[in-house]
């Protein structure tokens, strides 16, 4: 195990690190997704495969 994985290990013993983690996934998670519906709207795709993107993002906000 290298020093950045004992260290990591280490930190996910701090409870403000597990929230700040967690937080910077979600926030990383969710740009992604706009990104890919962006994307989507650029490419001109159907009305139900962007309202199916959206639904998905609203699911994955009230999850967390």
């Amino acid at each position: 195990m290298s020093i950045a994985e004992k260290y990591l290990k280490k930190q996910l013993y701090s409870e403000e690190f597990k929230r700040s983690f967690l937080e910077e996934k979600v926030k990383l998670d969710i740009e992604y997704r706009l990104e890919e519906l962006k994307r989507d709207i650029q490419t001109h795709k159907s009305p139900e495969e962007l309202i199916k993107k959206v639904d998905s993002i609203e699911q994955y906000l009230m999850s967390v």
